[in-house]
């Protein structure tokens, strides 16, 4: 059976080639990352922020530990999800000082979440978390920063998803100004998870 599956073209391909090399072990050479709310490491990758260092190259490897947000990246380093290499993402400014781009967004409406993926693994689900009012917005995301509880999880049962994958959620109310959407895309047969902070202007 994995002879056949080697040989697939394609984006069947590429998810029996994600499956195999987690099967094995070791790390696939693709994850995945949000743009829709656009993410700090997108707009690190388009070009809209510069000096972002490596991250510009590789959007989809914000990878780390699972279990957030009981465990999970250290406070101060959750949206670099404790690779130090990608710190940038972590920081309150932009490598130039300015303020990340935001997304505007309504409180109690719908909104459509979109994920972009490189390899597409057994997934277990999507959390999205959002800072408190009168969050600290001086310093690295840390816990205390967040609403720990997610305003929208999406199961996933174990599948793969496809290329691109969108769903629809309700953003909280009683939401104001600038905010951090905090995306936690949770493998299902590895200890990692995938992690996106998008900042948004309710």
């Amino acid at each position: 059976m994995r002879k056949k599956t080697k040989l697939c073209t394609g984006a069947v391909g590429l998810a029996a080639t994600g499956a195999l090399v987690l099967t094995s072990g070791g790390a696939a050479s693709g994850h995945g990352y949000t743009d829709l709310p656009v993410s700090r490491q997108k707009v690190c990758q388009n070009g809209t922020v510069a000096n972002c260092g490596s991250i510009q190259w590789e959007p989809q490897s914000v990878e780390g530990p699972k279990g957030f947000p009981a465990s999970g990246p250290a406070d101060g380093q959750i949206c670099s999800a404790n690779n130090t290499r990608f710190a940038q993402l972590d920081a309150p400014k932009t490598p130039g000082g300015g303020a990340w781009p935001t997304t505007k967004v309504t409180g109690g409406q719908n909104y459509t979440f979109r994920w972009q993926f490189t390899a597409m693994h057994a997934t277990s689900d999507f959390s999205y978390y959002v800072t408190k009012p009168g969050w600290n917005q001086n310093h690295n995301l840390a816990r205390s920063d967040l609403n720990l509880t997610p305003f929208l999880k999406v199961p996933y049962g174990g599948k793969q998803p496809p290329a691109t994958l969108s769903h629809s959620g309700a953003l909280p109310t009683g939401l104001s100004g600038h905010h951090v959407i905090v995306a936690v895309w949770t493998v299902a047969d590895t200890a990692n998870a995938f992690y996106a902070c998008s900042d948004v202007t309710f």
